[in-house]
């Protein structure tokens, strides 16, 4: 069973028992930087896009996932961030969230975008959630990172964008 009030979500399974929870968070989106810097961590990086941008936040009895979106033009959003605590990585809370925000956004905007390393298996997380490629950055990573960044042992360089019509 779902329902959905006032841009939160609210699954219940059958015991009527709240499963999965979203809500937008319009105050100190700061309390959750910690879960954020786990998909960006350079903090002065996502000063630039938190204040103006959509936070949303997935509970199951506590706080799984957050994702930021922001608005690029009257056709497009961009999803800035999103991450999920590592020990509930693989239980599709961050799918449940990319479905949450492209329903929530699709009547606004015509296309999602999001940027990544070249990572292989966030590549394959953005094209199971239905993105496909759309165009790269050059030296995104090195000319905007204060350290090198590595995920899964890949030096991240170029930012390589998906898009998703919505």
């Amino acid at each position: 069973m779902c329902s959905n009030q006032g841009g939160a979500i609210t699954r219940k399974n059958r015991s009527n028992r709240n499963v999965i929870r979203i809500e937008k968070i319009n105050k100190n989106k700061k309390q959750f930087l910690d879960l954020l810097l786990l998909a960006d961590e350079q903090e002065n990086m996502i000063d630039k896009y938190l204040a103006g941008g959509d936070m949303f936040a997935l509970f199951d009895d506590d706080l799984k996932s957050v994702c930021v979106v922001v608005s690029i033009n009257n056709e497009t959003c961009e999803l800035k961030n999103i991450s999920t605590y590592e020990k509930y990585q693989g239980r599709g809370y961050g799918r449940a969230l990319i479905k949450f925000i492209t329903d929530y956004y699709k009547n606004d905007y015509k296309a999602m975008l999001v940027g990544t390393g070249e990572t292989p298996s966030i590549l394959s997380f953005y094209k199971n959630c239905g993105f496909e490629k759309s165009h790269r950055v050059k030296n995104f990573f090195t000319d905007h990172y204060h350290h090198p960044i590595f995920e899964e042992g890949i030096q991240l360089v170029d930012m390589i964008y998906l898009k998703k019509d919505l």
